[in-house]
This record gives structure tokens, C-alpha cells and sequence, in this order.
């Protein structure tokens, strides 16, 4: 599928409610220590988190396993696209290591597209889940994993490793769907969660990004046909460019507007909304569990 190339565009500039504290406290000190001394590789600092130093003190990372070169080209996502690595068998025992080392209560683990594995990385996904378990039999999981196509055997390779959460991102809004994830589908990504939800999963979540050009409307549906599928969990928050090649930011949402969505979100029946202009689909990651 060709897929389109999008126009170089400055970032815009970001108004007074984006503005994030540097991240401080004895927690956080001693766990960056740790990663870059011991060269351990969380989502927190590749991807310059605002929430790390919050989410790190209260003992929750996230951890990108199957590489970080994604087969797809989403126009949000500063992930680098291409040709793969070759997958290497021995990252669970390293995440669950990892994890160990950190002293980490909640872990979130999270992956690139690997539609070039046959088993999409399912594999290896479940090995990492039952490694963690056997490293830290203590800590809770959230699993954000990809659609895998769609392919149920590989979603129940998931299912069979009981994660406390299974997540998978809806991103954006029907209508903007195909210029945001290009490869991915709206209604796939539904039934997923469905699917999920169907075989056993007490803890379902997705997120979605504002500031794209969605409209209100728009927001509220995607959040009904989440509900419609029983979705536990959902967290919004801003767009906000990667570089200049990739989608620019349409509109900057108000931390009112955001208010607006939790208070719907909560009306609507959702177990936990997180809903701001800073939050990341891990934000606050561990109050999920209740």
C-alpha cells in the first residue's frame, strides 16, 4: 500500500497548560540511576514522558519490547518505521530483570507492529508476561498490545497469560482513522477489544489523542462504541507533534474541554477516565487494578 509522505510543518508552539515540571524526588532519582547505569530501556525516557517522574514514584514504567522499529508508518507516532530486527528471544528474561532490578509495582509493557513475524509477536509477548511472573511474582501487568491483525490465535496468546489489563489504542476518531494509523482499521480495533472483553478479560482499556482535527461529536461517539464493546478503562489526552514530518497539531484542547470528556466518560459507565491535556495511555497506569 503506498502511503503518503506528510507535508514538512513546523510544530506549533504550546500554550501555558503544556508546560511540565522536571521531574524530581528521591524515587526518581534512584530509578534513573538504575536505567542509565545499567542501560535499561523504558518507553518513560526514549519517549521523554511528561508523567515519568509522577509515574516513577509511585513505582510504574512502561517497557517496549520487539524492538523499536515498527513495520507500520502511523502519521502521530515517532516510533522509526522499516525493516525489523530479527526478535530476540532472550528480551523476556531482560524486561523481567529489568523490572526486578527497578523495584517495579505496576509494569506497562508495550510493542512495535511486527506484521512480519507470522505469529506477529505474540510469542514473544506471552514469554515476557510469564517471565515477569516468574522474576516478580508480585508485580501487576498492563499489557498495550497491538491489533495483531485482527488474528484471535495470536489475542489469545494474550488472553491464556491473564494480565491484570489488556489495552489496545484506538488513537483517534473513525473518520481520521485512516490518516492517523493508516495501516490499522477502526472497526478491528473495536473488535479486539470486544473479542478481549468476550473471552475473560476483567480489565479492558484504549486511548485516543485530541488535537487532530476531530470534532466533539466525533470524540463522544468513539466513546460510545467503546462502551458498547464494555471497555473498563479509557484515557484522552493531547496530540502533540513528534517533528516536522510528522501530522501537525489542528487545535490544542482545553484542560475544560478535557474535564468535560472525564465527567461524560464517567456518566457513560467507564470504570476509570484519565482525561487531560499531559495524560498518556499509562498515566496513573496503577490505579486501574480497582
Amino acid at each position: 500500500m503506498e502511503t503518503k509522505t506528510p507535508t514538512l510543518t513546523k510544530p506549533a508552539p504550546k500554550p501555558k497548560w503544556l508546560r511540565v515540571k522536571l521531574p524530581t524526588g528521591k524515587k526518581y532519582t534512584s530509578l534513573r540511576g538504575l536505567v542509565d547505569k545499567y542501560d535499561l530501556h523504558t518507553i518513560c525516557t526514549s519517549g521523554s514522558c511528561p508523567n515519568m517522574g509522577e509515574c516513577w514514584t509511585e513505582g510504574t514504567a512502561t517497557f517496549m519490547i520487539l524492538g523499536n522499529i515498527c513495520t507500520r508508518s502511523c502519521g502521530f507516532c515517532g516510533v522509526k518505521t522499516g525493516r525489523p530486527e530479527t526478535v530476540d528471544w532472550d528480551e523476556p528474561e531482560k524486561v523481567a530483570r529489568s523490572i526486578k532490578l527497578m523495584e517495579i509495582k505496576h509494569a506497562v509493557i508495550t510493542s512495535v507492529d511486527r506484521d512480519d513475524l507470522k505469529d506477529m509477536g505474540s510469542i514473544i509477548w506471552a514469554e515476557t508476561v510469564k517471565a515477569i511472573r516468574r522474576f516478580n511474582p508480585e508485580t501487576t501487568l498492563e499489557t498495550l498490545i497491538p491489533d495483531f491483525q485482527g488474528n484471535t490465535r495470536n489475542i489469545d496468546r494474550i488472553i491464556a497469560v491473564a494480565p491484570e489489563v489488556v489495552s489496545h489504542n484506538m488513537e483517534t476518531v473513525r473518520r481520521l482513522t485512516r490518516e492517523v494509523r493508516i495501516q490499522a482499521k477502526y472497526e478491528k480495533s473495536l473488535e479486539v477489544l470486544n473479542y478481549l472483553k468476550q473471552n475473560g478479560m476483567k480489565r479492558t482499556k484504549s486511548g485516543i489523542m485530541l488535537g487532530l482535527g476531530e470534532k466533539e461529536d466525533e470524540v463522544l461517539q468513539t466513546m460510545q462504541d467503546l462502551r458498547d464493546v464494555k471497555l473498563d478503562i479509557i484515557t484522552i489526552g493531547q496530540y502533540l507533534q513528534p517533528s516536522k514530518r510528522h501530522l501537525p497539531v489542528k487545535e490544542f484542547i482545553t484542560p475544560e474541554q478535557f474535564k468535560k470528556y472525564e465527567e461524560i466518560g464517567l456518566e457513560m459507565g467507564f470504570r476509570h477516565v484519565e482525561s487531560g491535556p499531559l495524560v498518556r495511555s499509562s498515566y496513573k497506569a496503577q490505579k486501574h487494578l480497582t
